[in-house]
């Protein structure tokens, strides 16, 4: 199957080479996905600037300024991202969905693994079909599970965004042909994903939510630590750990996924060896 032939009749440009077919969208949207990503950018920096005496204790202006910024940017960016994204992969976004709430919700909140791996389905979508419909899993996840489980999870929405866009991004690169890029991929998107969530953890909830993550920052504080800090050092140690695993989880994943799934995204083909790719019938 070559490029032009997977992306007929869906609105995707056929010009660009097997597995880079990408939605067209008008400007407002890349635009909307702009403002939003500054937003959180905005937010973040404002909340390293202007930190409270009470770090961790004033719960007050804090809580709202700091999440309605954070939410702000992520509505902008899942209402810019809509037209980016092949229609095929809304079938498959419940199911990821319910994959990061039921996972993230087992560990990140009730064990004492200093991990979430609430991310696997928004990974999983970025790596199937692109940056857009990873960064919207990402965040209409964070949203139902604050709605229907978890409200603290919503807070956290942004660097849910985040990092199903960076795993579409990997998955362009071709992060997912070996293992151990996967491992590497996802440790570096790690990094700015512990960092997006450290002072939302800070700020508005005084330090880690779950049982293990909430252990090492009061750990953390207990040798000399200010709460933001302890909470910096948790989340980019956690995080890095954290996203290493889920797209070694994604990499594996994508190999026992059955051909007629994976054939529908040209993304895909990156991910996949040649070989691979010719038996799936994602390549020319």
């Amino acid at each position: 199957m070559t490029a032009r032939d997977s992306v007929s009749g869906q609105g995707l440009i056929t010009t660009m080479s097997p597995g880079e077919a990408r939605p067209t969208a008008p400007k407002w949207a890349y635009l909307l996905t702009a403002a939003g990503a500054v937003v959180i950018i905005a937010t973040y920096v404002a909340v390293l600037v202007t930190q409270p005496a009470t770090l961790g204790q004033d719960l007050g202006n804090t809580t709202l300024w700091v999440m309605v910024g954070y939410l702000a940017g992520a509505a902008l960016i899942a209402a810019g991202t809509l037209p980016l994204i092949p229609r095929s992969i809304f079938a498959l976004m419940p199911i990821a969905i319910a994959l990061n709430i039921t996972v993230g919700q087992i560990v990140g909140t009730l064990t004492p693994i200093p991990l979430y791996l609430d991310s696997l389905g928004s990974v999983i979508v970025g790596v199937l079909a692109g940056p857009a419909a990873g960064a919207l899993t990402g965040v209409l996840g964070n949203l139902i599970w604050g709605v229907t489980i978890n409200p603290t999870v919503i807070a956290f929405t942004a660097g849910a965004a985040f990092i199903g866009a960076a795993a579409g991004w990997a998955a362009r690169l071709g992060a997912f042909r070996a293992a151990w890029w996967a491992v590497l991929a996802g440790a570096i998107a790690g990094i700015p994903g512990g960092a997006l969530g450290a002072p939302v953890a800070a700020f508005v909830f005084g330090g880690g939510l779950g049982v293990g993550t909430g252990g090492i920052v009061a750990t953390l504080q207990a040798a000399g630590l200010e709460m933001l800090n302890a909470t910096t050092v948790q989340s980019l140690a956690s995080d890095t750990a954290d996203k290493a695993i889920i797209f070694l989880l994604a990499f594996l994943v994508l190999r026992t996924l059955p051909k007629r799934i994976v054939s529908r995204y040209p993304l895909a083909m990156r991910s996949l060896s040649a070989r691979r790719a010719t038996t799936t019938g994602v390549s020319g």
